[in-house]
């Protein structure tokens, strides 16, 4: 719609509709250019006038955790989450900091419900594997990281941890032959692994 045809006088508690728009297009542009600091203070006004904006909530969130301060970040996406408990990614992104604090309970009920909303969501299962993996709870962090690599087969990281799973379990032999696999497109990660765990795997070809 063009910005003629919006309806300017309708109004919330913060102000109207252009009024929104034009914070919300400010903040945007000084991210673009880079200007984090001026871009979070037009966040703030604009979360300061309309306290359900889920922009505004989720760009904070983001600048808590690249600021170090994972429990600002933490409430501010429990806020997305009241807002939006349907959507995936706001469950996944408050589990996600949850497990950075520790809060694996926290974090294995908000990657599960991610997951029960979009069963292929690969990050919320290795999310979930490693939330597992800290409660010790090693046969179940198996099946979530296996849902994983069947999902980002090229993606190192849930065969790194498949593998380091198969050691804790005494299973050595399935640890090898992960790192087998990742031999032959992640040589470098394989290894890491063998110098980690101690396992020498000797590549078929």
């Amino acid at each position: 719609m063009p910005i003629d045809q919006l309806d300017t006088t309708s109004s919330s508690a913060g102000g109207s509709r252009l009024d929104r728009l034009v914070l919300v297009w400010r903040a945007k542009a000084l991210l673009f250019l880079g200007m984090r600091g001026a871009a979070k203070a037009v966040f703030l006004e604009l979360l300061k006038r309309w306290p359900d904006d889920v922009l505004a909530l989720n760009s904070l969130a983001y600048d808590a955790i690249q600021s170090r301060h994972p429990a600002i970040a933490l409430g501010y996406y429990a806020r997305v989450l009241k807002l939006q408990p349907e959507v995936s990614n706001a469950h996944f992104n408050h589990a996600f900091v949850a497990e950075e604090l520790g809060q694996t309970e926290v974090a294995e009920q908000g990657f599960r419900a991610a997951l029960r909303i979009e069963e292929k969501m690969d990050r919320a299962w290795y999310g979930l594997g490693l939330v597992l993996v800290r409660q010790g709870r090693l046969d179940e962090a198996l099946v979530a990281l296996k849902r994983n690599t069947s999902l980002q087969p090229m993606s190192p990281f849930g065969w790194y941890q498949m593998a380091r799973v198969h050691v804790d379990l005494q299973q050595p032999e399935e640890a090898r032959a992960v790192i087998l696999h990742l031999k032959g497109f992640e040589p470098k990660v394989a290894a890491q692994l063998e110098r980690e765990t101690g396992l020498k795997v000797t590549s078929l070809v």
